[in-house]
């Protein structure tokens, strides 16, 4: 079974459209037998992602940070329920529980676990890559400035070994079913 870890909002203030890619998402890797890896809030993408998992027969593992527990925040939908400090613990676990990692819209604590990935692949700790679900065109801004990084020598890594994207969903079920 493959390992799918799946980085998004938990904010429940965003577009619906949103929301329901995270769901078609969450649904697609169910239907095609992969864990889902997350980070095991009740709200937002998060919880439409595990929700559209489970829908399909999926399995879901939370990576739980000690304060989404003592918030009240975690999730029901979790079949594993992995327990961690904090988010440095959770983002580490996420990696190393993981065949590759799917970045759906978010905001900086997307941020800080692409980057995260993407920083230790290029130094050599993996082999894995982040796929940017670009839905809306929401990483365009992001990934043209990676690019012009790149291109001004500040990225001297492959940066198609470390990252893809992805505008479809039949793209992101490619990147996922190809992964070894």
């Amino acid at each position: 079974m493959k390992h799918v870890a799946v980085f998004c909002a938990a904010s429940e203030s965003i577009d619906n459209v949103y929301a329901a890619s995270a769901y078609e998402v969450g649904n697609m890797l169910g239907r095609i037998g992969a864990a889902l890896v997350y980070g095991g809030a009740r709200f937002g993408l998060m919880e439409a992602t595990a929700k559209g998992v489970k829908d399909a027969g999926g399995r879901v593992i939370g990576v739980v940070p000690e304060i989404l527990v003592e918030r009240n925040r975690v999730s029901a939908l979790l079949d594993e329920h992995v327990p961690c400090r904090n988010l440095s613990d959770r983002k580490d676990i996420m990696l190393q529980r993981s065949d590759i990692l799917v970045a759906l819209p978010g905001g900086i604590g997307t941020l800080d676990e692409i980057f995260h990935v993407m920083a230790a692949s290029t130094i050599g700790y993996h082999a894995k890559r982040v796929v940017f679900y670009n839905v809306n065109g929401f990483w365009n801004g992001l990934l043209s400035e990676l690019r012009r990084m790149e291109s001004q020598g500040f990225i001297r890594c492959d940066m198609n070994g470390c990252m893809a994207v992805a505008d479809t969903i039949e793209e992101l079920e490619k990147y996922i079913q190809e992964t070894a």
